[in-house]
């Protein structure tokens, strides 16, 4: 970890319902011959002592990849947002890296490089690729959880427009970088990596 960056939470978020995957749990999903959960994992241990993933089934699973485990106060997987304020909800740190639990390819400069960006602008983080917004590569600080509740209690249910109603640095990242792939359907899981979708 750079000795100028605070310490940080890290939330992975792993409780969708996984449509697009015929309704499995995407984290434990297979891709060379490991769970999608285990990459993620892996690649962002060493950046902190509190490892948070938002998970609303197969607990047990995940249990062995973190530190702590949420689930949305909501029924029925009410997305991504509510992951992200259940997770901040619990998170040690001031500083929290969002990420999902499908992008196997994410490394920890990228991921360094968000915390740096955050820092350096005391205001959330997030990926941009092509000039579209990529919420999942992000790093939030803890102060705007009531912001997001707010906007979750007036009917909000989008992350990335709950984040930008406050500043966002960018990290522009080239269209083909692979460090950013997710593999959201089957047909992505087992071809192995390609752009993005």
């Amino acid at each position: 970890m750079p000795d100028t960056l605070p310490p940080c939470s890290v939330l992975i978020l792993a409780g969708g319902r996984g449509q697009r995957m015929g309704g499995r749990d995407k984290g434990l999903l297979e891709w060379r011959g490991e769970p999608l959960i285990a990459h993620v994992q892996r690649a962002v241990r060493p950046l902190s002592d509190d490892l948070i993933i938002s998970c609303n089934r197969n607990q047990d699973a995940y249990a062995g990849f973190a530190d702590q485990l949420v689930g949305d106060a909501e029924q029925d997987y009410p997305g991504p947002l509510a992951g992200v304020i259940a997770g901040l909800q619990v998170a040690r740190h001031e500083w929290v890296a969002l990420l999902a639990c499908d992008a196997p390819q994410v490394e920890q400069p990228l991921v360094d490089a968000l915390r740096q960006l955050a820092v350096d602008g005391d205001s959330a983080a997030m990926v941009r690729q092509g000039g579209f917004w990529q919420p999942m590569f992000s790093v939030l600080p803890r102060r705007l959880l009531p912001l997001l509740e707010q906007a979750w209690a007036a009917g909000e249910r989008s992350l990335q427009r709950a984040l930008l109603r406050e500043a966002v640095q960018a990290l522009d990242c080239a269209d083909d970088d692979a460090r950013l792939n997710n593999f959201n359907t089957p047909d992505r899981l087992h071809v192995g990596p390609g752009p993005q979708a």
